[in-house]
């Protein structure tokens, strides 16, 4: 069987991405063959299309994130957990790179149920910024009610859904956004402070916030160009939690020069370290599931690429030119 895939020969630029028609072999034991229907866009694609991020041995897939029907299943799986016909969907699973495909043969340990209810665009979109807002929010710190905290990229896929998780705990989100624009946008996903990076002394005007102490938590995925910012806002022993690069790596950390200043906690998150088991994965999208059940979690689909624009999607997010979650239709 034949179906239509991004290949990555070489790190680097977008260009690199290269479709290519290629052969798939009948799913092996613990394996399905499965049509996509929509696939998520990610920062981290990003990362792992221009080497930020360590890919397998290449040429190599793309992608971490998509839904779909299961076409086939190996005999040996026959009336197991999944069946033909059944709505799944992944997000980082141990199968690897290769969303950005028409059809592709999976692991079935690392498929998801998509309930009745939920359409198959929004199970594309809410896995992994969903689940990365789960386990920010109840692992990488517990958070509570009342407590501050300081969200870069409020406005962005991940911003949006973890604005709206801290207000349904009660905890007093502040949300960093790229420029104006995004202001408005990220107050209506929950967070009760808004600043830009453009025109605002966002160390300064947190700090009014929070009288002179600063924030619990600090969650930057935005890296290089936020770093000091992180730093300078969080409380004196509070945490900063870094779980992207978009702009870049973070400087190097200096821990006897940059620690002393509040001597915080520094944690590198990222989710193939959360997500070590089926039953966890299964348990964290249960409850983003929940939320999204429950009117907690409203998302704002971004609707407006095909698969085949994959190319314009990179260069547009790269750019800080996106608002909500990416899904693109196959």
């Amino acid at each position: 069987m034949k179906t239509k895939s991004i290949k990555l020969y070489e790190a680097g630029n977008i260009d690199n991405m290269k479709w290519e028609e290629t052969d798939l072999p009948d799913p092996s034991s613990g394996e399905v063959l499965l049509r996509h229907e929509f696939i998520g866009f990610n920062m981290i694609d990003t990362y792992h299309r221009s080497g930020i991020y360590p890919t397998p041995e290449k040429p190599c897939g793309l992608g971490t994130e998509a839904s779909g029907i299961i076409e086939d299943i190996s005999k040996d799986d026959i009336d197991q957990y999944f069946k033909v016909g059944d709505r799944v969907a992944y997000a980082g699973s141990g199968s690897g790179l290769g969303a950005y495909s028409y059809k592709r043969i999976i692991r079935s340990k690392d498929l998801i149920k998509v309930p009745d209810w939920m359409g198959l665009d929004i199970a594309a979109a809410i896995l992994t910024k969903g689940r990365t807002v789960e386990y920010l929010f109840n692992r990488t710190y517990n958070l509570k009610e009342n407590e501050y905290i300081l969200f870069h990229a409020a406005a962005g896929g991940v911003g949006q859904i973890a604005g709206q998780w801290a207000r349904s705990i009660g905890a007093i989100a502040i949300g960093v956004v790229g420029n104006k624009n995004k202001e408005e946008y990220a107050r209506k996903c929950g967070y009760k402070f808004v600043f830009n990076m453009e025109d605002h002394d966002i160390v300064s005007e947190i700090m009014k916030i929070t009288n002179n102490k600063g924030v619990d938590v600090v969650y930057d995925s935005v890296g290089l160009t936020t770093w000091n910012i992180s730093l300078s806002c969080v409380k004196k022993l509070g945490l900063i939690v870094s779980f992207g690069s978009a702009s870049g790596n973070p400087p190097l950390y200096d821990i006897a020069k940059d620690g002393i200043k509040n001597s915080a906690f520094i944690h590198r998150a990222t989710m193939v370290n959360y997500m070590t088991s089926s039953k966890i994965a299964r348990d964290s999208a249960a409850r983003v599931f929940e939320k999204i059940k429950n009117k907690e979690i409203q998302l704002n689909l971004n609707k407006n690429y095909q698969l085949k624009d994959v190319k314009i999607v990179h260069r547009d997010a790269e750019a800080r030119k996106t608002i909500g979650q990416i899904v693109m239709k196959v």
